[in-house]
């Protein structure tokens, strides 16, 4: 296992109502800020959730919310131009992936002269970056825990990652009343997504005993919240299982890292503009299978932590009944079993597979893999 770097940061909250607090939270980053918003939350009722309590403290803000087609250059340059024209204080992002990773990429180069895209060729971000407040209102964040976070190039569809000296993101402010809008699809897929996420840091090269204690109290919890619990003494609302196994999720890959799924989710996402959670949904059954061949011991024990502990249960049983259990989940919820449910063809996934191998999580991953072995993986799950 890798040596434990332990540093804390970023705080996190945790719990229900906790956005009503957040003007007391964002006190001692700044006075001013710049309010980067996911354009679905108008649709979905919660802008106002987080405005109120904003404005009843009398912080000053401003919204950006162009942010249509992902986190990519073209917007995040928009954002950047603003944030520095209003010599805002501090970067709070509300919403999916696509907020806090343009809100974890304005508040990394805010104080840079040079361009964008001088820092998505693996240049450091070395000028001082100003506070990122994080506000998800899906199950998981885990690249704004990390010094490097994924980003579309504009001018060629391919994704890439800002590198930072130092944690940019100082508060993750996490309410499960604001995942109340999600569907029960919705919901599923992003529990998958965690559990998926978990197994990667799990079995990566970088885990440590430190992720080991995230992973598998995430893989646990999201049990409980996928299965239910068979004990009665276990009374938290399913919704709020999968919130807390999300959070430990994330906690769990960034301590470690993400793995062939969530790699190949980001180049197709940024390519194809295909959702994230659903690509990772289609993979998450083949990247256990892969695994299997080389990390079963790792396997077996998330497995049985998610549920999957039937004491007639062989050890080869036990994992091949996790991967139909997840595979069961996937089509009673209508999610994708394969790619080519994304409507994705083969040319594309060969395309995804070699902007794969320039991303440095390739080096991370649980077994030394090329690009041939990654599109013969993703093959597999088309």
């Amino acid at each position: 296992m890798a040596d434990l770097l332990f540093k804390i940061s970023p705080n996190i909250i945790l719990g229900e109502y906790t956005i009503s607090r957040i003007a007391q939270y964002i006190k001692p980053f700044g006075l001013k800020f710049m309010l980067i918003l996911d354009p679905s939350l108008k649709d979905k009722g919660l802008k106002e959730k987080i405005f109120t309590p904003l404005k009843e403290r009398n912080v000053n803000f401003f919204v950006f919310d162009a942010i249509h087609d992902g986190a990519n250059t073209k917007e995040i340059e928009q954002a950047l131009n603003l944030a520095r024209k209003s010599h805002v204080d501090g970067i709070i992002a509300a919403g999916g992936t696509k907020a806090m990773h343009t809100g974890f990429a304005v508040a990394a180069l805010i104080n840079e002269t040079n361009n964008i895209y001088d820092f998505i060729d693996n240049s450091l971000v070395a000028e001082n970056s100003i506070p990122l407040i994080c506000v998800p209102t899906t199950f998981r964040a885990p690249y704004t825990l990390t010094t490097a976070v994924p980003i579309t190039d504009s001018r060629t569809h391919q994704a890439k990652l800002i590198r930072t000296q130092n944690s940019i993101c100082k508060l993750i402010l996490w309410d499960s009343t604001l995942a109340e809008t999600l569907d029960e699809k919705q919901k599923t897929a992003l529990a998958l997504e965690s559990l998926c996420l978990t197994t990667e840091a799990y079995i990566s090269q970088k885990a440590s005993f430190f992720s080991d204690m995230f992973s598998e109290k995430a893989a646990e919890l999201l049990g409980y919240g996928l299965n239910g619990a068979e004990s009665l003494e276990i009374s938290t609302p399913a919704d709020h299982l999968l919130e807390q196994g999300g959070a430990m999720a994330s906690l769990a890959a960034a301590s470690s890292s993400v793995g062939v799924a969530n790699l190949l989710a980001l180049t197709l996402n940024a390519r194809y503009r295909t959702p994230h959670s659903l690509a990772i949904c289609a993979l998450f059954p083949y990247m256990l299978e892969d695994a299997n061949s080389f990390k079963a011991d790792r396997i077996e024990k998330i497995a049985r932590l998610f549920g999957i502990n039937s004491s007639e249960l062989q050890k080869d049983q036990i994992v091949s009944t996790f991967i139909e259990n997840i595979r069961n989940k996937l089509s009673l919820a209508g999610l994708p079993t394969h790619l080519k449910d994304l409507n994705l063809t083969m040319e594309q996934l060969a395309t995804a597979s070699e902007d794969a191998g320039h991303l440095d999580i390739i080096n991370t991953l649980p077994r030394s893999m090329n690009t041939d072995e990654l599109f013969s993986l993703a093959k597999k799950a088309f």
